[in-house]
């Protein structure tokens, strides 16, 4: 059994709007990683999202590997609770709405539903802009083909992917425990660290990033992590 994890975002600049979509694509067997992404004119956020999960399914279907355990992660709730539960009775109903109307984004559906039908999938939803690393990378690549940027996407070996795709955990989630004001906000990136006045400040360092960090609670706090890091 080939196991396969699989990041996916979408972004627009505006509704509809230029817009862009990201995907990693990571082969726990062979442990190869490759990441996906491109660019619409005009667009929405939504049609970004699941051209991110038909894109990822489509790479995946071009190398014709059997037997395959797909995990997909996303922010979408829509793209979750379309191709877990609404399409099929969209389907049923000959692509209608109760309001006898066409589908929102049928085409896309339809084609989603086509790749997804025989392969054995978990659709996983992640809290987006949490500081997971791999949800991060692929905002980063969606939001970056949303503005028409140059984009250096990453093939290769997972022993040489920067991005901690294993980390799962929303940012602070299981930090200390201790309570109050926070004093400053920590971040170490390549052996770097630095001290941040707010998380939007942390956040903007390691987003995407392989990194430390964590909130402190007072100066000797923040010189005990300090401490800590550097031994």
């Amino acid at each position: 059994m080939q196991e396969i994890t699989i990041f996916t975002d979408g972004s627009s600049l505006g509704n509809p709007g230029p817009g862009g979509w990201g995907a990693i694509v990571w082969n726990k067997n062979n442990k190869e990683i490759v990441e996906l992404g491109g660019h619409n004119p005009k667009t929405t956020n939504n049609r970004m999202e699941m051209t991110a999960a038909i894109e990822a399914l489509g790479y995946i279907e071009s190398l014709n590997q059997e037997e395959l355990e797909i995990t997909v992660f996303t922010d979408s709730q829509y793209l979750i609770n379309g191709i877990t539960k609404w399409v099929f009775g969209w389907e049923e109903s000959g692509w209608v709405t109760k309001k006898r109307e066409s589908v929102l984004n049928k085409d896309l559906w339809q084609l989603l539903l086509a790749k997804t039908r025989n392969l054995e999938i978990e659709w996983k939803y992640v809290e987006g802009h949490a500081g997971i690393p791999g949800n991060d990378r692929v905002d980063a690549i969606a939001t970056g083909f949303a503005s028409a940027k140059t984009a250096i996407l990453f093939k290769g070996r997972f022993e040489e992917y920067e991005i901690d795709i294993k980390n799962l955990t929303p940012i602070f989630a299981q930090q200390s425990k201790k309570s109050g004001k926070v004093y400053s906000y920590l971040s170490q990136v390549d052996g770097e660290i630095q001290t941040h006045k707010t998380w939007k400040e942390c956040e903007d360092r390691v987003k995407g990033k392989k990194a430390k960090f964590k909130k402190t609670f007072s100066k000797a706090d923040e010189e005990e992590i300090i401490k800590s890091w550097l031994a």
